[in-house]
This record gives C-alpha cells, structure tokens and sequence, in this order.
C-alpha cells in the first residue's frame, strides 16, 4: 500500500502558484491607470504591459520597447518617445499631445480617437497603422512612413507632411486646411 502511495504522489501534476512582482522602474508602477508623470524609462522593456489610463505625461521614454502595449486612454502629453517601439500597439483616445515621436516605430498600431496634436513624428514610422478620428493638427510628419496607413476622418490642420511616404495611404473624410505637404483633398 505504501509503495502505490508513493508511486502515486510521484506521478500526482505539482501546480505552483507564482504571484508575479508587479514591475516598478525608477519609482514608476507599472500597471493600469499608474501615475508616472515625468518618469526616466529610456530604454525599459514595457512590452505587452497593459498600461491602460496610465499618465506619462514628461516622461523619458527614449527608446522604450511598447510592442503589443494597451496603452487606451494612456497621457503621453509633452513626454520624450524618440525611437520608442510601439508596433502593435493598441492605443485608442490616448494623448500625445506636444510629444516627441521622432523616428518611433508605429507600425500596426491601433490609434483611434487618439490625440497627437504639436506632435513631432519626423521621420516616424506608421506603415499600416490604423488612426481613425485621429488629431494630427499642428503635427510634424515629415520624412514619415504612411504606407498603407488608415486615416479615416482625421484632423491633420496644420500639419507637416513633406516628405512622407504615402504609397496605398487612405485619408477618406480627412481635414488638410493649411496642411503643408498633404495630398490634394479633391483627391480624396
């Protein structure tokens, strides 16, 4: 009988419950709605983090890694996200107002109702990227990557976009008044 027991308390599945530390970087919880404002997180690995609600705003993202990040609702406004990856983000209503976006990668990126008025995206990628209702009034786009990207009734008022790539870009119901470099909306 005991050595059944025992050959049964060998084969018996070991479930180990691992609660894991929520991460915090340079005083800065990560984990929905955080209050990071101004936070140093150049070159943090926050991918896949849900970061929904979470305010940034000031922040030091330098080339933070953001892939696949729910980032809805996140405030990025004035923060620092140069050469920050941020493919396959989900980022609707977030707010990167006055933010600089230069050479950050958002390819894939959902970003509907998102905010990035005064943004600087110079030289920024947004290949196939979905920006419906987006703002980009003030924006700097220039020698940016639009190719195949979605923008659906967008405001791009006083944006920059000279020099952008636009092969196979659809701007359908898009606003270009005093948009420099935009495509002719009789096109559109």
């Amino acid at each position: 009988m005991r050595r059944c027991l025992a050959i049964l308390v060998l084969f018996l599945p070991l479930t180990v419950v691992v609660a894991e530390e929520p991460q915090v970087i340079n005083g800065c919880g990560l984990w929905p709605h955080a209050q990071c404002r101004g936070a140093d997180l150049r070159h943090a690995n926050l991918a896949g983090k849900n970061l929904a609600g979470a305010d940034f705003s000031g922040a030091l993202l330098v080339r933070a890694n953001l892939t696949g990040a729910n980032l809805a609702g996140a405030n990025f406004d004035g923060a620092d996200l140069t050469a920050a990856r941020l493919t396959k983000a989900a980022a609707p209503t977030a707010t990167f107002r006055g933010a600089r976006l230069v050479g950050a990668d958002l390819e894939f990126a959902r970003l509907f109702r998102t905010d990035f008025s005064d943004a600087d995206l110079t030289g920024a990628n947004l290949e196939a990227a979905k920006a419906n209702f987006a703002w980009f009034k003030g924006a700097r786009l220039s020698n940016s990557n639009l190719q195949e990207a979605k923008f659906f009734t967008v405001n791009l008022r006083g944006a920059d976009m000279s020099g952008s790539y636009r092969r196979f870009t659809v701007f359908q119901d898009a606003d270009f008044e005093g948009c420099t470099g935009c495509p002719d909306p009789k096109d559109w």
